[in-house]
Protein backbone atom coordinates (compact mmCIF):
# COMPACT_ATOMS: atom_id res chain seq x y z
CA UNK A 1 0.00 0.00 0.00
CA UNK A 2 1.46 3.32 -0.90
CA UNK A 3 1.33 6.60 0.97
CA UNK A 4 -1.83 7.70 -0.76
CA UNK A 5 -3.88 4.42 -0.25
CA UNK A 6 -2.86 4.75 3.62
CA UNK A 7 -4.49 7.98 3.58
CA UNK A 8 -7.43 7.73 2.19
CA UNK A 9 -8.06 4.42 4.85
CA UNK A 10 -7.23 6.54 7.59
CA UNK A 11 -9.71 9.52 6.18
CA UNK A 12 -12.38 6.64 5.22
CA UNK A 13 -12.33 5.29 9.16
CA UNK A 14 -12.24 8.67 10.87
CA UNK A 15 -14.94 9.50 8.49
CA UNK A 16 -17.12 6.14 9.64
CA UNK A 17 -16.10 7.24 13.39
CA UNK A 18 -17.74 10.44 13.16
CA UNK A 19 -21.10 8.89 11.82
CA UNK A 20 -20.99 6.26 14.69
CA UNK A 21 -20.01 9.17 17.26
CA UNK A 22 -16.24 9.01 18.16
CA UNK A 23 -14.13 10.90 20.15
CA UNK A 24 -13.89 14.16 17.88
CA UNK A 25 -10.20 14.26 19.33
CA UNK A 26 -9.34 10.63 17.93
CA UNK A 27 -11.49 11.74 14.77
CA UNK A 28 -9.08 14.72 14.47
CA UNK A 29 -5.75 12.68 15.11
CA UNK A 30 -7.08 10.63 12.36
CA UNK A 31 -7.34 13.15 9.86
CA UNK A 32 -3.75 15.03 10.94
CA UNK A 33 -2.17 11.75 10.67
CA UNK A 34 -3.65 11.33 6.95
CA UNK A 35 -2.50 14.55 5.72
CA UNK A 36 1.25 14.09 7.32
CA UNK A 37 1.01 10.82 5.46
CA UNK A 38 -0.10 12.20 2.45
CA UNK A 39 2.42 14.69 2.28
CA UNK A 40 5.37 12.83 3.61
CA UNK A 41 7.56 12.17 0.98
CA UNK A 42 9.33 8.75 1.72
CA UNK A 43 7.32 5.64 1.09
CA UNK A 44 6.35 4.19 4.36
CA UNK A 45 6.08 0.72 3.07
CA UNK A 46 9.94 1.53 3.09
CA UNK A 47 10.52 2.39 6.44
CA UNK A 48 8.59 -0.15 7.71
CA UNK A 49 10.50 -2.88 6.20
CA UNK A 50 13.78 -1.34 7.23
CA UNK A 51 12.24 -1.25 11.40
CA UNK A 52 11.94 2.37 11.96
CA UNK A 53 9.00 3.70 14.18
CA UNK A 54 6.22 5.58 12.03
CA UNK A 55 5.07 7.05 15.33
CA UNK A 56 8.45 9.66 15.24
CA UNK A 57 6.99 11.61 11.91
CA UNK A 58 5.61 14.67 13.07
CA UNK A 59 2.13 14.98 13.03
CA UNK A 60 1.66 10.54 13.12
CA UNK A 61 1.50 9.32 16.70
CA UNK A 62 1.67 6.02 18.27
CA UNK A 63 -2.17 5.00 17.16
CA UNK A 64 -1.46 6.14 13.89
CA UNK A 65 1.56 4.75 13.10
CA UNK A 66 0.04 1.27 13.88
CA UNK A 67 -2.63 1.40 11.67
CA UNK A 68 -0.52 2.23 9.01
CA UNK A 69 1.93 -0.15 9.81
CA UNK A 70 -1.63 -2.62 10.00
CA UNK A 71 -2.43 -1.70 6.51
CA UNK A 72 0.98 -2.32 4.94
CA UNK A 73 1.55 -5.50 5.97
CA UNK A 74 -2.04 -6.73 5.43
CA UNK A 75 -3.95 -4.80 3.33
CA UNK A 76 -7.00 -3.85 5.63
CA UNK A 77 -8.02 -2.32 8.68
CA UNK A 78 -9.49 -4.73 11.37
CA UNK A 79 -10.95 -1.53 13.09
CA UNK A 80 -12.31 -0.10 9.41
CA UNK A 81 -13.73 -3.85 8.41
CA UNK A 82 -15.94 -4.29 11.85
CA UNK A 83 -17.35 -0.73 11.31
CA UNK A 84 -18.17 -1.81 7.69
CA UNK A 85 -20.21 -4.69 8.95
CA UNK A 86 -22.69 -2.49 10.48
CA UNK A 87 -22.38 1.05 8.65
CA UNK A 88 -22.71 1.03 4.85
CA UNK A 89 -19.67 2.84 3.32
CA UNK A 90 -23.00 4.64 1.58
CA UNK A 91 -23.79 6.49 4.47
CA UNK A 92 -20.85 9.05 4.03
CA UNK A 93 -22.88 10.47 1.24
CA UNK A 94 -25.37 11.59 3.78
CA UNK A 95 -22.18 13.61 5.55
CA UNK A 96 -21.69 15.63 2.12
CA UNK A 97 -25.27 17.36 2.46
CA UNK A 98 -24.84 20.76 3.57
CA UNK A 99 -26.04 21.41 6.88
CA UNK A 100 -26.39 17.57 7.43
CA UNK A 101 -23.71 17.03 10.27
CA UNK A 102 -23.12 13.65 11.97
CA UNK A 103 -25.74 13.25 14.29
CA UNK A 104 -28.58 13.72 12.00
CA UNK A 105 -27.12 11.34 9.63
CA UNK A 106 -26.75 8.53 12.60
CA UNK A 107 -30.65 9.47 13.17
CA UNK A 108 -31.60 9.09 9.85
CA UNK A 109 -29.66 6.09 9.15
CA UNK A 110 -31.03 4.53 12.73
CA UNK A 111 -34.86 5.79 12.88
CA UNK A 112 -35.36 5.43 9.13
CA UNK A 113 -32.64 3.02 7.40
CA UNK A 114 -31.40 5.46 5.31
CA UNK A 115 -28.36 4.62 3.81
CA UNK A 116 -27.90 6.58 0.56
CA UNK A 117 -29.30 9.66 -1.35
CA UNK A 118 -31.84 8.32 -3.06
CA UNK A 119 -33.25 6.90 -0.27
CA UNK A 120 -32.76 10.32 1.73
CA UNK A 121 -34.56 12.65 -1.58
CA UNK A 122 -37.75 9.72 -1.05
CA UNK A 123 -37.47 10.35 2.73
CA UNK A 124 -38.14 13.89 2.49
CA UNK A 125 -40.33 14.29 -0.85
CA UNK A 126 -42.63 11.32 1.34
CA UNK A 127 -42.52 14.37 4.56
CA UNK A 128 -40.80 11.25 6.62
CA UNK A 129 -37.78 13.43 7.71
CA UNK A 130 -39.46 16.24 9.57
CA UNK A 131 -41.79 13.71 11.97
CA UNK A 132 -38.22 13.10 13.34
CA UNK A 133 -37.03 14.59 16.77
CA UNK A 134 -34.46 17.69 16.09
CA UNK A 135 -35.61 17.74 12.27
CA UNK A 136 -38.78 19.72 11.24
CA UNK A 137 -39.90 21.35 8.37
CA UNK A 138 -37.32 23.46 7.17
CA UNK A 139 -34.41 21.24 8.40
CA UNK A 140 -36.32 18.96 5.96
CA UNK A 141 -36.37 21.63 2.81
CA UNK A 142 -33.12 22.33 3.42
CA UNK A 143 -31.54 18.49 3.51
CA UNK A 144 -34.01 17.90 0.11
CA UNK A 145 -32.20 21.37 -1.30
CA UNK A 146 -28.97 20.16 -0.33
CA UNK A 147 -28.77 16.73 -1.66
CA UNK A 148 -27.96 17.79 -5.40
CA UNK A 149 -24.73 19.44 -4.06
CA UNK A 150 -24.06 16.31 -2.41
CA UNK A 151 -24.70 13.95 -5.54
CA UNK A 152 -21.95 16.59 -7.21
CA UNK A 153 -19.54 15.48 -4.84
CA UNK A 154 -20.10 12.20 -5.45
CA UNK A 155 -18.99 12.21 -9.04
CA UNK A 156 -16.12 15.16 -8.61
CA UNK A 157 -12.91 14.89 -6.82
CA UNK A 158 -10.82 18.11 -5.89
CA UNK A 159 -8.41 19.28 -8.47
CA UNK A 160 -5.95 18.74 -5.56
CA UNK A 161 -6.92 15.23 -5.22
CA UNK A 162 -6.76 14.27 -9.50
CA UNK A 163 -2.73 16.13 -9.08
CA UNK A 164 -1.96 13.39 -6.36
CA UNK A 165 -3.84 10.74 -8.54
CA UNK A 166 -1.89 12.06 -11.42
CA UNK A 167 1.74 12.22 -9.84
CA UNK A 168 0.92 8.33 -8.56
CA UNK A 169 0.46 7.70 -12.72
CA UNK A 170 3.38 9.46 -14.16
CA UNK A 171 5.50 7.53 -11.85
CA UNK A 172 4.03 3.96 -12.44
CA UNK A 173 4.27 4.71 -16.07
CA UNK A 174 7.77 6.48 -15.81
CA UNK A 175 8.82 2.40 -14.98
CA UNK A 176 7.31 1.36 -18.84
CA UNK A 177 9.69 1.70 -21.42
CA UNK A 178 7.03 0.94 -23.78
CA UNK A 179 5.79 4.78 -23.13
CA UNK A 180 7.28 7.31 -25.59
CA UNK A 181 4.78 10.62 -24.19
CA UNK A 182 2.85 11.17 -21.84
CA UNK A 183 0.41 13.90 -20.88
CA UNK A 184 -2.68 13.90 -19.38
CA UNK A 185 -5.70 16.03 -20.91
CA UNK A 186 -9.10 17.05 -20.06
CA UNK A 187 -10.55 19.03 -17.08
CA UNK A 188 -7.19 18.35 -15.06
CA UNK A 189 -5.25 19.89 -17.65
CA UNK A 190 -7.51 22.80 -17.84
CA UNK A 191 -7.14 23.14 -14.04
CA UNK A 192 -10.80 23.05 -12.94
CA UNK A 193 -11.38 23.18 -9.68
CA UNK A 194 -12.87 19.72 -9.08
CA UNK A 195 -12.30 17.20 -11.88
CA UNK A 196 -14.82 13.96 -12.94
CA UNK A 197 -12.56 11.68 -14.84
CA UNK A 198 -8.89 11.61 -16.13
CA UNK A 199 -7.64 11.71 -19.74
CA UNK A 200 -4.50 9.69 -19.86
CA UNK A 201 -2.32 10.52 -23.80
CA UNK A 202 0.49 8.26 -24.70
CA UNK A 203 2.73 7.58 -27.51
CA UNK A 204 3.98 3.69 -28.13
CA UNK A 205 5.19 1.42 -30.74
CA UNK A 206 4.25 -1.32 -28.44
CA UNK A 207 0.26 -0.22 -27.48
CA UNK A 208 -0.12 -3.80 -25.51
CA UNK A 209 2.51 -3.17 -23.39
CA UNK A 210 1.13 -0.05 -22.22
CA UNK A 211 -1.85 -1.33 -21.67
CA UNK A 212 -0.48 -4.40 -19.60
CA UNK A 213 1.60 -1.64 -17.41
CA UNK A 214 -1.95 0.06 -16.83
CA UNK A 215 -3.55 -2.96 -15.78
CA UNK A 216 -0.79 -3.61 -13.05
CA UNK A 217 -1.06 -0.40 -11.32
CA UNK A 218 -2.07 -0.29 -7.71
CA UNK A 219 -5.52 1.05 -6.67
CA UNK A 220 -7.32 -0.65 -9.80
CA UNK A 221 -11.07 -1.84 -8.25
CA UNK A 222 -12.08 -2.93 -11.92
CA UNK A 223 -11.40 -2.70 -16.14
CA UNK A 224 -14.50 -1.39 -17.63
CA UNK A 225 -12.99 -1.85 -21.24
CA UNK A 226 -9.87 -2.63 -23.07
CA UNK A 227 -9.08 -2.17 -26.72
CA UNK A 228 -5.87 -2.53 -29.03
CA UNK A 229 -4.96 1.44 -28.05
CA UNK A 230 -7.97 2.21 -25.46
CA UNK A 231 -8.52 1.06 -22.22
CA UNK A 232 -10.72 2.29 -19.18
CA UNK A 233 -10.62 1.24 -15.74
CA UNK A 234 -12.25 2.51 -12.30
CA UNK A 235 -10.19 3.72 -9.67
CA UNK A 236 -10.79 1.90 -5.83
CA UNK A 237 -11.91 5.99 -5.65
CA UNK A 238 -14.51 5.45 -8.03
CA UNK A 239 -12.44 7.46 -9.94
CA UNK A 240 -12.88 6.49 -13.87
CA UNK A 241 -9.39 6.60 -16.44
CA UNK A 242 -9.00 6.23 -19.52
CA UNK A 243 -5.67 5.39 -21.51
CA UNK A 244 -5.54 6.09 -25.28
CA UNK A 245 -2.58 5.79 -27.29
CA UNK A 246 -2.15 7.63 -30.13
CA UNK A 247 0.37 7.62 -33.16
CA UNK A 248 3.13 10.04 -32.94
CA UNK A 249 2.16 12.33 -35.51
CA UNK A 250 -1.37 12.95 -33.99
CA UNK A 251 -0.23 13.62 -30.40
CA UNK A 252 -0.42 17.37 -30.01
CA UNK A 253 -4.18 17.46 -32.32
CA UNK A 254 -4.81 14.44 -29.57
CA UNK A 255 -3.22 16.89 -26.65
CA UNK A 256 -5.66 19.80 -27.66
CA UNK A 257 -8.67 17.99 -28.54
CA UNK A 258 -8.86 15.78 -25.34
CA UNK A 259 -8.02 19.15 -23.64
CA UNK A 260 -10.99 20.94 -24.60
CA UNK A 261 -13.01 22.45 -23.67
CA UNK A 262 -15.61 21.89 -25.82
CA UNK A 263 -17.39 25.53 -25.81
CA UNK A 264 -13.02 25.94 -26.91
CA UNK A 265 -13.49 22.95 -29.70
CA UNK A 266 -16.73 24.05 -30.99
CA UNK A 267 -15.25 27.12 -31.86
CA UNK A 268 -11.75 26.25 -33.33
CA UNK A 269 -13.82 23.60 -35.81
CA UNK A 270 -15.84 26.68 -36.98
CA UNK A 271 -12.72 28.64 -37.60
CA UNK A 272 -11.31 25.55 -39.13
CA UNK A 273 -14.37 25.27 -41.41
CA UNK A 274 -13.71 28.64 -42.41
CA UNK A 275 -10.36 27.96 -43.85
CA UNK A 276 -11.40 25.10 -45.54
CA UNK A 277 -9.49 22.73 -42.51
CA UNK A 278 -10.92 20.32 -40.48
CA UNK A 279 -9.45 19.81 -36.99
CA UNK A 280 -10.21 16.81 -34.54
CA UNK A 281 -8.16 14.13 -32.58
CA UNK A 282 -5.87 12.88 -35.41
CA UNK A 283 -5.07 16.23 -36.65
CA UNK A 284 -5.45 19.26 -38.97
CA UNK A 285 -6.38 18.40 -42.68
CA UNK A 286 -6.36 20.46 -45.84
CA UNK A 287 -9.65 19.22 -47.57
CA UNK A 288 -8.74 19.09 -51.17
CA UNK A 289 -12.27 17.75 -52.57
CA UNK A 290 -12.96 14.44 -51.50
CA UNK A 291 -9.05 14.04 -50.33
CA UNK A 292 -7.82 15.22 -46.83
CA UNK A 293 -3.91 16.09 -46.96
CA UNK A 294 -2.70 16.23 -43.00
CA UNK A 295 -0.90 19.79 -42.70
CA UNK A 296 -0.60 19.62 -38.72
CA UNK A 297 -1.10 17.06 -35.90
CA UNK A 298 2.03 16.25 -33.93
CA UNK A 299 2.36 19.22 -31.61
CA UNK A 300 -0.32 21.66 -29.98
CA UNK A 301 1.68 24.63 -30.85
CA UNK A 302 1.48 23.14 -35.00
CA UNK A 303 -2.68 22.67 -34.53
CA UNK A 304 -2.86 26.61 -33.36
CA UNK A 305 -0.12 27.85 -35.79
CA UNK A 306 -2.06 26.14 -39.04
CA UNK A 307 -5.26 27.69 -37.60
CA UNK A 308 -3.59 31.17 -37.55
CA UNK A 309 -3.67 31.50 -33.83
CA UNK A 310 -0.61 31.21 -31.23
CA UNK A 311 -0.77 28.30 -28.75
CA UNK A 312 -2.83 29.63 -25.43
CA UNK A 313 -2.35 28.14 -21.97
CA UNK A 314 -4.81 25.47 -21.09
CA UNK A 315 -6.29 26.57 -17.76
CA UNK A 316 -7.74 29.40 -20.72
CA UNK A 317 -9.66 27.42 -22.95
CA UNK A 318 -13.11 27.90 -22.32
CA UNK A 319 -13.92 29.47 -25.10
CA UNK A 320 -14.49 33.22 -24.05
CA UNK A 321 -12.40 35.79 -25.24
CA UNK A 322 -8.83 33.30 -25.78
CA UNK A 323 -9.23 33.26 -29.28
CA UNK A 324 -9.48 37.02 -29.50
CA UNK A 325 -6.54 37.33 -27.64
CA UNK A 326 -4.87 34.72 -29.59
CA UNK A 327 -5.32 36.52 -32.79
CA UNK A 328 -4.57 39.55 -31.42
CA UNK A 329 -1.44 39.07 -29.58
CA UNK A 330 -2.84 40.33 -26.54
CA UNK A 331 -2.65 36.92 -24.74
CA UNK A 332 -2.26 37.60 -20.75
CA UNK A 333 1.62 36.11 -19.56
CA UNK A 334 -0.30 34.34 -16.66
CA UNK A 335 0.73 33.93 -12.80
CA UNK A 336 3.58 31.43 -12.04
CA UNK A 337 4.21 30.10 -8.71
CA UNK A 338 7.88 30.99 -8.57
CA UNK A 339 6.08 34.81 -8.77
CA UNK A 340 5.00 34.51 -5.37
CA UNK A 341 6.97 36.54 -2.52
CA UNK A 342 5.04 36.12 0.36
CA UNK A 343 1.78 34.48 2.07
CA UNK A 344 -0.62 36.69 3.92
CA UNK A 345 -2.98 34.10 6.08
CA UNK A 346 -2.11 31.55 7.91
CA UNK A 347 -2.65 30.05 11.48
CA UNK A 348 -0.53 28.78 14.47
CA UNK A 349 -0.72 26.74 17.63
CA UNK A 350 -2.55 30.46 19.52
CA UNK A 351 -5.83 29.41 17.98
CA UNK A 352 -6.69 26.45 15.40
CA UNK A 353 -3.08 25.83 13.17
CA UNK A 354 -0.31 23.44 14.48
CA UNK A 355 2.90 25.05 14.36
CA UNK A 356 4.52 28.19 16.14
CA UNK A 357 4.84 31.72 14.54
CA UNK A 358 8.93 30.62 14.22
CA UNK A 359 7.81 27.20 12.41
CA UNK A 360 5.70 28.71 10.14
CA UNK A 361 8.11 31.20 9.44
CA UNK A 362 11.07 28.48 9.15
CA UNK A 363 8.64 26.40 6.51
CA UNK A 364 7.98 29.67 4.42
CA UNK A 365 11.81 30.44 4.08
CA UNK A 366 12.38 27.14 2.78
CA UNK A 367 9.81 27.51 0.09
CA UNK A 368 11.73 31.06 -0.80
CA UNK A 369 9.46 33.27 0.55
CA UNK A 370 10.37 36.58 1.77
CA UNK A 371 7.80 37.51 4.08
CA UNK A 372 4.58 36.53 5.77
CA UNK A 373 1.55 37.35 7.96
CA UNK A 374 0.61 35.45 11.15
CA UNK A 375 -3.62 35.81 10.84
CA UNK A 376 -5.08 33.56 13.78
CA UNK A 377 -8.50 33.79 14.84
CA UNK A 378 -10.42 36.14 16.44
CA UNK A 379 -12.07 35.87 19.45
CA UNK A 380 -15.77 35.23 17.75
CA UNK A 381 -14.30 31.61 16.56
CA UNK A 382 -14.21 30.11 20.07
CA UNK A 383 -14.31 26.76 18.61
CA UNK A 384 -10.78 27.47 17.40
CA UNK A 385 -9.57 29.37 20.50
CA UNK A 386 -10.01 32.67 18.53
CA UNK A 387 -7.81 35.29 20.18
CA UNK A 388 -8.99 38.23 22.15
CA UNK A 389 -7.32 41.80 21.93
CA UNK A 390 -4.98 41.06 24.89
CA UNK A 391 -4.17 37.70 23.29
CA UNK A 392 -3.20 39.01 20.35
CA UNK A 393 -1.14 41.82 21.26
CA UNK A 394 0.64 39.61 23.01
CA UNK A 395 1.30 37.45 20.02
CA UNK A 396 2.22 41.24 18.22
CA UNK A 397 4.99 41.34 20.88
CA UNK A 398 6.01 37.99 20.49
CA UNK A 399 6.23 38.53 16.25
CA UNK A 400 8.42 42.03 16.93
CA UNK A 401 11.13 40.08 19.05
CA UNK A 402 11.12 37.42 16.32
CA UNK A 403 11.83 39.87 13.88
CA UNK A 404 14.10 41.51 15.41
CA UNK A 405 16.24 38.65 15.96
CA UNK A 406 16.39 37.87 12.80
CA UNK A 407 19.89 37.65 10.89
CA UNK A 408 18.14 38.23 7.27
CA UNK A 409 15.36 40.06 5.52
CA UNK A 410 12.59 38.12 6.08
CA UNK A 411 9.94 39.78 7.80
CA UNK A 412 6.64 38.68 9.42
CA UNK A 413 4.12 40.77 9.36
CA UNK A 414 1.49 41.32 12.40
CA UNK A 415 -1.65 40.32 11.31
CA UNK A 416 -5.35 38.81 12.31
CA UNK A 417 -8.16 37.00 10.69
CA UNK A 418 -10.92 39.45 12.30
CA UNK A 419 -14.54 38.38 11.88
CA UNK A 420 -17.45 40.44 10.25
CA UNK A 421 -19.79 39.64 12.70
CA UNK A 422 -23.40 38.72 12.45
CA UNK A 423 -24.36 42.97 12.84
CA UNK A 424 -21.50 43.97 10.46
CA UNK A 425 -18.99 45.21 13.45
CA UNK A 426 -15.59 43.93 13.84
CA UNK A 427 -14.66 41.48 16.45
CA UNK A 428 -12.27 43.76 17.54
CA UNK A 429 -11.85 47.61 18.30
CA UNK A 430 -10.54 49.46 15.98
CA UNK A 431 -7.91 51.20 18.36
CA UNK A 432 -6.36 47.46 18.27
CA UNK A 433 -6.70 46.80 14.41
CA UNK A 434 -5.03 50.08 14.23
CA UNK A 435 -1.68 48.47 15.44
CA UNK A 436 -2.03 46.08 12.72
CA UNK A 437 0.28 45.55 9.57
CA UNK A 438 -2.66 43.22 8.34
CA UNK A 439 -5.93 42.80 8.83
CA UNK A 440 -8.30 40.13 7.31
CA UNK A 441 -12.16 40.74 7.19
CA UNK A 442 -13.75 37.39 6.97
CA UNK A 443 -17.34 36.24 7.73
CA UNK A 444 -17.60 32.89 9.28
CA UNK A 445 -21.40 33.14 11.07
CA UNK A 446 -24.80 33.81 9.97
CA UNK A 447 -23.71 32.65 6.43
CA UNK A 448 -27.81 31.65 6.02
CA UNK A 449 -28.73 35.48 6.28
CA UNK A 450 -30.72 36.88 3.35
CA UNK A 451 -28.15 38.91 0.74
CA UNK A 452 -28.95 42.19 1.52
CA UNK A 453 -27.31 41.60 4.41
CA UNK A 454 -24.18 39.37 3.82
CA UNK A 455 -23.48 41.68 1.40
CA UNK A 456 -23.97 44.76 3.74
CA UNK A 457 -22.05 43.17 6.39
CA UNK A 458 -18.75 42.81 3.86
CA UNK A 459 -19.28 46.73 2.85
CA UNK A 460 -19.26 47.50 6.13
CA UNK A 461 -16.09 45.72 6.39
CA UNK A 462 -14.66 47.23 3.67
CA UNK A 463 -15.48 50.74 4.47
CA UNK A 464 -13.26 50.30 8.21
CA UNK A 465 -10.58 51.94 7.36
CA UNK A 466 -8.20 48.75 9.34
CA UNK A 467 -9.47 46.28 7.17
CA UNK A 468 -7.09 45.66 4.10
CA UNK A 469 -8.61 42.15 2.34
CA UNK A 470 -11.77 40.40 2.58
CA UNK A 471 -10.52 36.72 3.16
CA UNK A 472 -12.37 33.67 1.15
CA UNK A 473 -15.39 36.01 -0.24
CA UNK A 474 -17.73 34.31 -0.62
CA UNK A 475 -17.64 31.43 1.64
CA UNK A 476 -17.45 28.82 -0.25
CA UNK A 477 -16.58 24.72 0.38
CA UNK A 478 -16.18 22.99 -2.41
CA UNK A 479 -18.57 19.27 -2.87
CA UNK A 480 -19.71 20.76 0.66
CA UNK A 481 -21.34 24.44 0.59
CA UNK A 482 -22.44 26.43 -1.31
CA UNK A 483 -21.23 30.03 -1.11
CA UNK A 484 -23.26 32.66 0.48
CA UNK A 485 -25.89 35.33 -0.93
CA UNK A 486 -23.90 37.84 -1.95
CA UNK A 487 -23.58 40.43 -4.75
CA UNK A 488 -20.24 40.53 -5.52
CA UNK A 489 -20.22 43.45 -8.04
CA UNK A 490 -21.44 45.57 -5.20
CA UNK A 491 -18.37 43.98 -3.39
CA UNK A 492 -16.20 44.90 -6.17
CA UNK A 493 -17.38 48.32 -6.60
CA UNK A 494 -16.93 48.84 -2.63
CA UNK A 495 -13.32 47.43 -2.92
CA UNK A 496 -12.51 49.65 -5.65
CA UNK A 497 -13.42 53.02 -4.01
CA UNK A 498 -11.79 51.96 -0.59
CA UNK A 499 -8.99 50.81 -2.22
CA UNK A 500 -9.45 47.35 -0.40
CA UNK A 501 -7.35 43.78 -1.25
CA UNK A 502 -9.82 40.58 -2.18
CA UNK A 503 -8.50 37.38 -1.33
CA UNK A 504 -7.86 33.80 -3.70
CA UNK A 505 -7.85 31.27 -1.08
CA UNK A 506 -5.91 28.61 -2.43
CA UNK A 507 -7.56 25.90 -0.14
CA UNK A 508 -7.82 23.09 -2.69
CA UNK A 509 -11.60 23.14 -0.77
CA UNK A 510 -12.25 26.41 -1.41
CA UNK A 511 -10.52 28.39 -4.10
CA UNK A 512 -12.55 31.01 -3.29
CA UNK A 513 -12.49 33.43 -5.19
CA UNK A 514 -14.02 31.57 -8.07
CA UNK A 515 -12.50 32.01 -11.38
CA UNK A 516 -15.20 34.55 -12.92
CA UNK A 517 -15.35 36.18 -9.81
CA UNK A 518 -11.02 36.57 -10.56
CA UNK A 519 -11.83 37.93 -14.10
CA UNK A 520 -14.79 40.52 -12.80
CA UNK A 521 -12.05 41.75 -10.10
CA UNK A 522 -9.02 41.90 -12.70
CA UNK A 523 -11.62 44.35 -14.82
CA UNK A 524 -12.24 46.46 -11.90
CA UNK A 525 -8.46 46.54 -11.37
CA UNK A 526 -8.91 45.09 -7.71
CA UNK A 527 -5.70 44.19 -6.06
CA UNK A 528 -6.12 40.08 -5.23
CA UNK A 529 -3.80 38.37 -3.09
CA UNK A 530 -3.30 34.63 -3.62
CA UNK A 531 -2.99 32.91 0.04
CA UNK A 532 -2.66 29.42 1.51
CA UNK A 533 -4.80 29.69 4.53
CA UNK A 534 -2.42 27.24 6.01
CA UNK A 535 -2.95 25.82 9.33
CA UNK A 536 0.20 23.58 9.27
CA UNK A 537 3.47 24.43 7.60
CA UNK A 538 2.79 21.55 5.12
CA UNK A 539 -0.25 23.44 3.99
CA UNK A 540 1.73 26.45 2.72
CA UNK A 541 2.28 24.23 -0.77
CA UNK A 542 -1.17 24.77 -1.40
CA UNK A 543 -0.45 27.69 -2.87
CA UNK A 544 -0.22 26.08 -6.58
CA UNK A 545 -3.55 25.08 -6.50
CA UNK A 546 -4.15 28.94 -5.59
CA UNK A 547 -1.82 29.97 -8.58
CA UNK A 548 -3.53 27.13 -10.66
CA UNK A 549 -7.18 28.74 -10.09
CA UNK A 550 -5.48 32.53 -10.75
CA UNK A 551 -4.70 31.39 -14.13
CA UNK A 552 -8.09 30.37 -14.47
CA UNK A 553 -8.91 33.39 -13.67
CA UNK A 554 -6.73 34.72 -16.24
CA UNK A 555 -4.41 36.44 -13.05
CA UNK A 556 -1.30 37.70 -14.22
CA UNK A 557 1.99 38.80 -11.98
CA UNK A 558 0.83 42.12 -12.24
CA UNK A 559 -2.65 41.78 -11.13
CA UNK A 560 -1.75 39.92 -7.47
CA UNK A 561 0.33 41.69 -4.65
CA UNK A 562 1.76 38.91 -3.11
CA UNK A 563 3.81 38.90 -6.28
CA UNK A 564 5.83 42.15 -5.08
CA UNK A 565 8.50 42.79 -2.36
CA UNK A 566 7.23 43.91 1.13
CA UNK A 567 8.46 47.50 0.04
CA UNK A 568 6.13 47.50 -2.99
CA UNK A 569 3.05 47.21 -1.55
CA UNK A 570 2.88 47.59 2.46
CA UNK A 571 0.76 50.42 3.03
CA UNK A 572 -0.19 50.53 -0.65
Amino acid sequence: MNNQQIADNLELLADLMEFTGANPFRLKAYRNGARAIREYPTALKTLVESGSDLAEIEGVGKSVGEKSEELIKTGTLKQLEEILTTVPRTVLDLLRVPKLGPKKAATLFSELGIENLEQLRAACESKKVRELAGFGEKTEAAILAGIATAAAANQRIYWSKADQIVEQLRAHFATCSAVEQIEFAGSYRRGKETVGDLDILVTSSSPEKVMDCFASMDGIASVIARGETKMSIRSADELQIDLRVVPNESFGAALQYFTGSKEHNVILRGRAKSMGLKVNEWGVFRIDGDEEIRIAGKTEPEVYQSLGLKWMEPEIREGRSEIEWAESGQLPELIELTDIKGDLHMHTVATDGTATIEGMAAAARARGLEYIAITDHSKRVSMANGLTAERLLAQWKEIDAINARSEDSFRILKGIECDILENGEMDLPDDVLAQADWVIGSLHYGQAQPRQQITARILQAIENPHVDMIGHPTGRLLNKRDPYDVDMEAVFKAAKAFNKKLELNASPKRLDLHEIHLQMAKSYGIPIVINTDAHRTEGLNDMKYGIKQARRGTLTKSDVVNTRSLSEWLGG
